[in-house]
């Protein structure tokens, strides 16, 4: 029966551990998502509405109106999974109090019959006759060793009071806190909520007015995607040029991959090694358009279709490699901003939209080396840099990549 309550007991206390620390992750994640989404929305403000003097066309401010509800929606979202964790918190914890409060009083009430008990019996003279009225001196030796046992027993008694009281003390100064984290939580999620609906609606009336036109909307979508396919096209002609020059110093034929000396193989295999881990393309920038076929945030019926991502960031931006390697080649195509293709073995990694360029086809690159300087449009005030990474000539998704993209 005892070994049976043991490991129950011992199943119960390695349960409420591994629920505390589980809760204890849960919510270090929920606060650093918090932190991110709130210094996101800063950027949002700061790279997109920071020059209120230029006058964006009305699809771009919806395009960044959106963007910025996401993340305020994501903000909410994640504040009330903390609030909901801290309730859950707050109840086990004062659950534990006034179960520890019910431990204390027993503890108490025992210690006061035991010190009650002394008095009656704390003159030397009564121990002296409890132990001298022994029968045998093996009665006596028992008679010793109980009232030794008896003392160790006061102090530990005396201990565990103390102890506990000072637990009761740290569990109610935790449950403060608790709440009062949990409260903030509540008014910055209330703060929130009162600005979501205002931009609210200020995006159905920016909406209202672009549905009257979503068909001129759904071309100029159109022709900024044909665009993009043509660049797109080009550095696809690039690479395979690429790989055929390579395959051709190699004495090969026909392989759609390349051909790596020892040197290019140890860059390619260090990149590899290296993933979400590299650096970011700029010192300061935040993702507004991801990776891969998605529908228009605003216009749905139109598809978009990007081989990499797309990065908000300051005015003068300097690019940076994100890894070793050699300028592959340097794109100027009519009505587009500059392109720079950097080899990493058989990776490559593109940045487009650059108003300088920094460096000339092969040059060999260090990491982190600036490269250009993104080019800031001077109607929208919008400095973005579309960043692809390339696996011969299949298209990756950056943020695997790139360390907490």
């Amino acid at each position: 029966m005892r070994l049976k309550f043991f490991f129950f007991f011992l199943f119960a206390f390695s349960y409420g551990v591994s629920t505390a620390q589980s809760y204890e992750k849960r919510q270090q994640v929920l606060e650093e998502q918090r932190k991110r989404l709130q210094n996101e929305i800063q950027q949002i403000n700061k790279l997109l509405y920071s020059n209120v003097k230029k006058k964006k066309s009305a699809l771009s401010e919806v395009e960044d109106l959106n963007l910025k509800l996401n993340r305020r929606q994501s903000l909410i979202r994640v504040n009330n999974e903390q609030v909901n964790l801290l309730t859950q918190r707050i109840n086990i914890n004062q659950r534990t109090i006034e179960s520890q409060r019910e431990e204390l009083k027993v503890l108490q009430a025992d210690y006061a019959k035991m010190i009650q008990s002394a008095y009656l019996s704390k003159s030397s003279e009564n121990r002296l006759l409890f132990l001298f009225s022994s029968e045998n001196f093996l009665q006596a030796y028992k008679r010793i060793q109980y009232m030794k046992q008896y003392a160790s027993f006061r102090k530990k008694q005396g201990k565990a009071i103390a102890d506990k009281t000072v637990l009761l003390q740290e569990l109610n100064a935790t449950l403060i806190s608790q709440k009062s984290q949990k409260l903030d939580l509540i008014q910055e999620n209330k703060r929130a909520k009162e600005v979501l609906a205002k931009e609210r609606i200020s995006q159905e009336k920016m909406i209202r007015v672009l549905r009257r036109k979503e068909k001129s909307l759904a071309g100029e979508i159109s022709s900024k995607q044909k665009k993009a396919a043509a660049i797109d096209r080009e550095i696809d002609r690039l690479i395979k040029e690429a790989i055929a020059a390579s395959n051709k110093a190699a004495g090969k034929t026909g392989s759609s991959a390349f051909s790596l000396t020892p040197e290019l193989q140890l860059i390619a295999d260090n990149f590899q090694a290296n993933k979400g881990r590299l650096p970011w393309p700029l010192e300061k920038g935040l993702v507004i358009q991801g990776f891969g076929k998605q529908p228009h945030p605003v216009v749905k019926t139109a598809m978009i279709q990007s081989n990499g991502v797309t990065i908000a960031t300051t005015p003068n931006a300097k690019v940076r490699a994100v890894f070793e390697g050699e300028v592959m080649s340097i794109i100027l195509i009519k009505g587009s901003n500059a392109i720079v293709l950097i080899r990493h073995g058989n990776y490559i990694t593109a940045y487009k939209n650059l108003g300088k360029v920094f460096v000339k086809k092969g040059d060999k690159i260090r990491a982190k080396q600036v490269i250009g300087e993104v080019f800031t449009n001077k109607t929208t005030n919008k400095t973005n840099l579309q960043f692809c990474v390339f696996v011969e000539q299949k298209a990756q998704n950056p943020k695997n990549w790139i360390y907490k993209m």
